[in-house]
C-alpha cells in the first residue's frame, strides 16, 4: 500500500489516514456529515465512503447510531477499514469493500434509515479525465453513474427514509428528476458557494422516500469570509 498520510478532526479526536498522492477527502464530506442530522439508533449508509470519513464524523458526533460505507475500490475500502479500527469504532461501523448496484437489504440488517453519498459528479465523457485513477473513479461516473447510485438509496431505504447528496449544483437539474424518477421525494435543498460573489458549485439536496411534494429552499452556505478563512458555520463544523 502506498505511504499515508495522518490528519486529525476535532481536535484530535478522529485521527484518519489517507493516500499521500491519491484520492483525498474534501470539505464536501464534511458539509455532508454536518447535515444528515441522523437520529439515535437509526442505522446509516454512505455509499462510495472512501477512506470512511463521513462514517468516522457521523460515528462522533452520533454515538447512538450504526453506520456502513461501501466502496468499491478496494485500497480505499482497506485504508477505511484501518481507520475504522484506529479510532476504535468496529462495533458502530461496518465496511464493504463491494460495486454499490450489488447491495441487499440483508447486508444491513434490513431497510436503512438514512442514506448519504458524495458521489462521482462528472459524466464520463466530461471534462479531463484525471491520470491517478483513484482520483479519476471518485470524479467521474466510472463505477456508479447518478442513476445507479439513486436507485440503490432506493432499494436499501425503508419507507419514509431519508436521503441526502451533496453533488455539482450544475447537475441539480439531474438530481432532482433521478430522485422523483425513484420516489424520492426532494424535500430541502441548500446551495454551496465558496463566497457571497461567487456561483454555487456545490448544492447539497436531502428527500425522503415516498414523500409528499413539498420542498424547502435552505439558506445559502457560504464557505468562506472576505479575508479567505472559513464562515463562522463553516468553522464550527470543526469544532469537537
Amino acid at each position: 500500500m502506498e505511504s499515508l498520510t495522518t490528519d486529525s478532526l476535532f481536535n484530535g479526536s478522529i485521527r484518519v489516514k489517507q493516500h499521500g498522492s491519491g484520492y483525498r477527502f474534501s470539505l464536501d464530506a464534511v458539509l455532508l456529515a454536518r447535515h444528515a442530522r441522523p437520529s439515535p439508533h437509526h442505522t446509516v449508509l454512505d455509499l462510495g465512503t472512501g477512506c470512511g470519513i463521513i462514517p468516522l464524523i457521523l460515528a462522533y458526533r452520533h454515538p447512538k447510531i450504526k453506520i456502513y460505507g461501501v466502496e468499491v475500490q478496494t485500497e480505499l475500502a482497506d485504508i477505511a477499514t484501518l481507520n475504522i479500527a484506529e479510532n476504535h469504532m468496529q462495533n458502530r461501523i461496518t465496511i464493504y469493500c463491494k460495486d454499490l448496484k450489488r447491495l441487499q437489504q440483508n447486508m444491513t440488517s434490513g431497510p436503512v434509515d438514512l442514506v448519504v453519498t458524495n458521489p462521482p459528479y462528472r459524466k464520463l465523457e466530461s471534462g479531463r479525465l484525471n491520470p491517478d485513477h483513484q482520483r479519476a473513479v471518485a470524479k467521474h461516473e466510472i463505477k456508479a453513474t447518478l442513476f445507479d447510485v439513486v436507485e440503490t438509496a432506493r432499494r436499501m431505504l425503508r419507507t419514509s427514509g431519508r436521503f441526502v447528496i451533496i453533488y455539482a449544483a450544475e447537475r441539480m437539474v439531474d438530481i432532482i428528476i433521478q430522485m422523483r424518477s425513484a420516489g424520492i421525494e426532494p424535500k430541502y435543498i441548500r446551495m454551496i458557494h465558496s463566497s457571497r460573489q461567487v456561483n454555487a458549485k456545490r448544492i447539497l439536496v436531502e428527500g425522503k422516500k415516498g414523500g409528499r411534494h413539498g420542498i424547502t429552499i435552505g439558506p445559502p452556505l457560504m464557505i468562506y469570509r472576505k479575508n479567505g478563512i472559513y464562515s463562522g458555520e463553516v468553522q464550527r463544523m470543526f469544532m469537537p
